[in-house]
């Protein structure tokens, strides 16, 4: 019998934060058992295994971004939407290391289209309309941004910049400015 107060969305939730402690890559259904003081095999009738825990937690990261992201550009536009959405997932990034992680494994596409990762890419196009870009360039921004964010935050928490000046929070709002420009004058395909 399943141990009274164990459900799927507990595990989840205790997934999410041993991530946060230990790393996302160290999540696994053994680790939770040992957090709750359970044998494993009694979390077997919330979760089917580590990669089901894994997939969860991916999906609570994303939804609890997206829920931020969309709660930060609300009624803004331009460059003052953009920086909302990029601090969004920086400071997530910093406060939730391991759910962010998460947030970057792969899904399967029915998973992932059923997840909140499309209101994140919808919410990105809904900047990207503010920059009047039209397919596909606009698909091609989505992917800028996402590789700028993901790469400046995972670059960041890494130590990447930790030893040079000037600080990452100059250089931070530097780029978010040089990327404002760049969607404001986005280049017309080389023939």
């Amino acid at each position: 019998m399943a141990r009274v107060g164990l459900t799927a969305e507990r595990l989840t939730t205790a997934g999410a934060e041993l991530a946060d402690e230990v790393g996302f890559d160290q999540v696994t259904v053994s680790a939770l058992a040992r957090r709750f003081d359970v044998k494993v095999a009694s979390l077997y009738s919330h979760v089917r295994g580590s990669h089901d825990l894994r997939t969860r937690i991916a999906l609570l990261a994303l939804e609890e971004m997206a829920d931020l992201a969309g709660e930060a550009v609300a009624g803004r536009s331009g460059r003052d939407a953009l920086a909302a959405l990029a601090n969004v997932y920086r400071d997530y990034a910093r406060e939730h290391p391991g759910r962010y992680a998460a947030a970057r494994l792969r899904l399967d596409p029915e998973t992932a289209a059923a997840s909140a990762g499309v209101r994140h890419a919808r919410l990105t196009r809904a900047i990207l309309r503010g920059y009047a870009l039209e397919e596909p360039d606009q698909t091609h921004a989505v992917r800028l941004l996402g590789s700028f964010f993901h790469g400046y935050v995972s670059l960041e928490l890494g130590g990447g910049f930790s030893h040079s000046a000037p600080d990452t929070d100059t250089t931070w709002l530097r780029t978010l400015d040089a990327l404002d420009a760049l969607l404001r004058n986005w280049p017309k395909p080389v023939p």
